[in-house]
């Protein structure tokens, strides 16, 4: 490596320097005490495990975005995590171990091998919320009014819209239409990549009848507001019953959100197949029109419990608090930095000491060197007193 570039950081990967660092550790500390008032208590997973344990349950995807080392002491695999709901699902399941619902949060950097999207970030902080414990629709309607609440308390929440899907509708019609894996696989593909011209080709050239072959070319236009879930039903009539209650799901949640949130704009995609790998109903995500892409994303993943050897229901969702943070419209309140000249005595280090107990900031001086620039006041001795001056 050349010395010119021997301080450059890995490519995609970033750093936060004065005065966003202090944004980022001020909306942390804000949306945790908002989890908290909701009743989820932190976790603290470590940034790496064995390989084995954080991609427990978490598809093919995953594994391809996890960065692997060897560990020097053991000489197992290890992996820097790239998500954290697989470790807060092994705490669930081995380390709490309670009976009833059980409601976790965290906040931490995870470490992607490669950007989930050109500009994406390769180690974002990775802000998230967990139920597990209970398979209602009661608990799906918590974690997604959090996400929600998340937002507005972030300042991300002009115009905001939310996203919802259920994998169900596309599990009932693969339990129907007996695709080969290969043409299984292949259609995801094209579902996830919304290629409607290859689409057609595609389902042209399986050898189905005709209301299979119409069932997979109606799935990826069912898309847009309320309507299509009534399109849905009319399309899918004849369809498992699977399929019809996971759209039944889809109709009770959205209006028990619009209840909550009569503000809010919902939107329906029923080819949403993000996570289709531990995914196993309800699937959503947060947009703004200032961002291309999802802000806040999530679902329910019940079988993720049963892969760690202990079935739990579980549902819930994260966000890159480093996204939300270049995307907040929050103000922080400017403190005022108050200069303390360069002596020793005990009126000044009492008055200094004073000062930061009340949130004010206090910088010394330093002999010889400039007066800090962000400073706005400073501490002079008048009277046998000290008190703070305007500069």
């Amino acid at each position: 490596m050349a010395l010119a570039d021997r301080w450059l950081l890995p490519e995609g990967v970033q750093e936060l320097l004065p005065p966003q660092a202090r944004r980022v550790e001020v909306l942390r500390r804000r949306l945790l005490d908002l989890y908290e008032y909701w009743g989820y208590e932190q976790v603290m997973p470590p940034v790496m495990e064995h390989l084995e344990s954080l991609l427990t349950g978490v598809g093919h995807d995953l594994d391809l975005n996890t960065v692997k080392v060897t560990d020097q002491i053991s000489g197992h695999t290890l992996g820097f995590r790239a998500d954290i709901t697989p470790q807060v699902a092994r705490i669930d399941a081995h380390r709490l171990r309670e009976s009833g619902a059980t409601r976790l949060c965290y906040c931490g950097s995870v470490v992607h091998a490669l950007p989930t999207q050109p500009l994406a970030s390769r180690n974002p902080l990775q802000l998230g919320a967990e139920l597990y414990g209970h398979s209602g629709i009661e608990s799906d309607v918590e974690v997604i009014s959090l996400m929600v609440e998340t937002m507005h308390a972030a300042g991300v929440d002009r115009d905001l819209s939310i996203d919802l899907g259920h994998v169900g509708v596309f599990s009932g019609l693969m339990e129907m239409i007996e695709l080969s894996a290969d043409d299984k696989e292949q259609y995801l593909d094209i579902l996830q990549r919304k290629a409607l011209p290859e689409l057609q080709l595609f389902v042209e050239q399986l050898d189905l009848d005709v209301t299979s072959k119409s069932f997979l070319a109606a799935l990826p236009s069912l898309n847009g507001g309320s309507d299509v879930l009534a399109r849905a039903r009319e399309l899918f009539a004849t369809a498992p019953a699977q399929v019809l209650e996971a759209i039944d799901y889809l109709q009770q949640l959205a209006e028990r959100i619009a209840l909550r949130f009569p503000q809010l704009d919902q939107y329906f995609d029923l080819s949403e197949l993000r996570g289709y790998n531990y995914h196993t109903g309800v699937v959503f995500a947060a947009y703004t029109p200032e961002f291309g892409q999802a802000i806040a994303k999530g679902g329910r993943y019940d079988e993720i419990g049963r892969d760690f050897g202990r079935a739990r229901p579980a549902t819930g969702f994260s966000a890159d608090l480093k996204t939300l943070v270049e995307l907040s419209s929050v103000v922080l309140d400017e403190k005022q930095i108050v200069l303390a000249p360069a002596e020793e005595s005990a009126e000044l280090l009492a008055k200094v000491s004073q000062l930061r107990s009340e949130g004010v900031k206090v910088i010394y001086a330093l002999p010889g060197a400039e007066p800090a620039k962000e400073c706005t006041a400073e501490l002079v001795q008048r009277d046998g007193e000290w008190v703070v001056s305007g500069l």
